[in-house]
């Protein structure tokens, strides 16, 4: 991920330091007209707003730490890393006593989106920080986002990555269930894909500013209870013909159960009767 986000600076004005353990990793950099620095503290020395994209809490502690011996007031430093927003607020706190701005801005898009420089970037860090990284951030992600203070971003992405992989574990019943009725899954992977492309996917629920009940006289009641009924419809056809052919299903249960709670609306006639 790292890489294509730094591409996407090359051209960066006052210009691009890069640092990595590999030196195969800098050079395609160097090339490009980027400085390399040896190590974190080389680097601090003479940039003022620093991207960090490494593996996990650890190499960022000990990457911050570098950082920290050389950083000038005023230098912000930014964690694309998921990691603990515990350890953000922590490693915000250090900064800090240093004059250093800190903001965690973890990405999501994968490595196609950092190529296009379509990236989702969630910035959790003060109001300053935030300006002082939007420009550059932008080169490498078309939705910038100030998700709150310090921490903020790291709990966005950790939300959003939530839904991404409780849906990975849908798609596998899905699987299980399409490979029992005797369908080609590659197939039904390729009407997920496409449909998703037009529908928006879960996102597309994800309109209100609340998980509140939506009122009856509510502008969204009649939408979310149509989406509730039609759901509440195909997840109890989906479950009777997983019961045929002897599948279990617990997310879709689930599903079934929750659905109208979720969207604000309460359950509708077929989860009442199925509870």
């Amino acid at each position: 991920m790292g890489a294509p986000m730094a591409q996407r600076l090359t051209d960066w004005p006052g210009g691009l330091v890069v640092c990595d353990m590999r030196p195969d990793a800098v050079q395609p950099f160097t090339e490009a007209g980027a400085k390399a620095a040896d190590s974190p503290a080389e680097l601090a020395e003479s940039c003022r707003v620093i991207s960090i994209v490494v593996l996990d809490d650890d190499q960022v502690r000990t990457v911050v730490e570098g950082l920290l011996q050389t950083a000038k007031p005023g230098t912000v430093l930014a964690v694309h890393s998921t990691i603990s927003d515990r350890t953000a607020v922590e490693l915000a706190a250090e900064c800090a006593s240093h004059g250093i701005e800190f903001v965690d801005a973890p990405i999501s898009g994968g490595a196609p989106a950092a190529q296009r420089g379509a990236l989702a970037v969630m910035v959790g860090g003060s109001t300053a920080a935030f300006e002082a990284v939007r420009d550059p951030f932008s080169r490498f992600g078309s939705l910038v986002i100030h998700a709150g203070d310090v921490g903020a971003g790291t709990r966005m992405k950790l939300a959003r990555n939530l839904l991404h992989f409780v849906a990975f574990t849908a798609a596998a019943e899905a699987q299980r269930l399409a490979e029992a009725a005797g369908l080609d899954i590659a197939a039904l992977g390729k009407v997920v894909r496409h449909s998703d492309s037009h529908t928006g996917g879960p996102g597309a629920i994800m309109l209100r500013k609340t998980t509140a009940p939506v009122a009856p006289d509510d502008f969204w009641f009649p939408i979310l209870g149509h989406v509730r009924d039609l759901g509440e419809k195909d997840l109890a056809l989906a479950l009777d013909l997983a019961a045929r052919l002897d599948v279990n299903l617990p997310l879709a249960h689930h599903a079934l159960h929750d659905l109208g709670d979720g969207l604000g609306v309460g359950p509708g006639p077929i989860a009442k009767e199925q509870s």
